[in-house]
């Protein structure tokens, strides 16, 4: 696995103290990782490497091109050495089972995918409407989780960003159970990396379809994270920050219970409110 960090010289200026105080800080590493399904390469992504099964995983699930365990067949980092001669780990192939559908030529990652954004790299808007093989959880009135125990979510995960504390530079996606246990947490660069990373190990552990819980996110919520919660049968979104006008409206269609400015003691329910009690 690559590194997580990378430290470099900056310049500390004090403005109050008159200050300038040169000194060494920590930086997430951001790096490209390929992915390959079989020997073909199918897109490039900006992530901070680890975890690297489990985001393609997620992002497989997310793209809809697999929805069961058993279709992955095997992953594995091909050769690739950087001018030192040592191993990035930046080129990953996945095996498909030979019944799976390959994505079509409009559908595929051309083009690199940036830590900011998981959909600019999709040819045609139209790959971006996928049908989830895992139905979204009935009784949009039949409440899943406390509002108190949702408004605490944030603050679970919180605790449990090591890489942001040490840079500061990173997004944080957690599963949560119904009664705010933390099921599993993700880190990474981009917002969409973290959700594909943790719905990837939950795929991989066969906790699929999440209809009990919870996807908390550290930043805002797009259309993109929308959309992966609800191919994974994730019923609840919940992000500090504020929502799109497109996830509103996609969450909205799917079913999916949609909360920002999840801080404190406040946060709004965009959609289906029935769901917090």
């Amino acid at each position: 696995m690559g590194r997580l960090i990378h430290r470099v010289k900056a310049t500390r200026i004090d403005l109050a103290g008159g200050r300038r105080v040169l000194r060494e800080e920590a930086l997430a590493v951001e790096e490209p990782l390929e992915i390959r399904l079989g020997h073909e390469s199918f897109s490039v992504t900006m992530r901070t490497p680890g975890d690297d099964f489990d985001l393609v995983a997620g992002f497989l699930l997310s793209e809809g091109i697999i929805h069961e365990p058993e279709q992955l067949i095997s992953l594995r980092f091909c050769a690739g050495e950087d001018e030192n001669g040592q191993q990035t780990f930046n080129v990953l192939e996945a095996q498909l089972r030979p019944d799976v559908a390959l994505p079509l030529p409009a559908a595929q990652r051309h083009v690199t995918t940036s830590s900011a954004c998981g959909i600019c790299g999709t040819a045609s808007i139209d790959a971006v409407h996928k049908s989830s093989h895992f139905p979204m959880r009935a009784g949009l009135d039949e409440p899943l989780i406390a509002a108190t125990v949702l408004a605490g979510l944030p603050d679970s995960l919180r605790e449990q960003q090591k890489l942001f504390e040490k840079t500061g530079g990173v997004h944080a996606a957690g599963l949560f159970s119904a009664d705010g246990e933390l099921l599993s947490v993700r880190e990474d660069v981009g917002r969409h990396n973290a959700v594909d990373k943790v719905l990837g190990a939950a795929f991989r552990e066969r906790m699929l379809p999440l209809s009990s819980s919870i996807l908390q996110v550290s930043g805002r919520a797009s259309f993109e994270l929308v959309q992966k919660a609800a191919m994974a049968g994730v019923p609840m979104l919940a992000a500090v920050s504020a929502p799109s006008s497109l996830a509103v409206e996609l969450a909205r269609s799917t079913g999916l219970t949609l909360v920002g400015f999840s801080r404190g003691e406040t946060l709004n329910v965009y959609t289906h409110p029935g769901r917090v009690g």
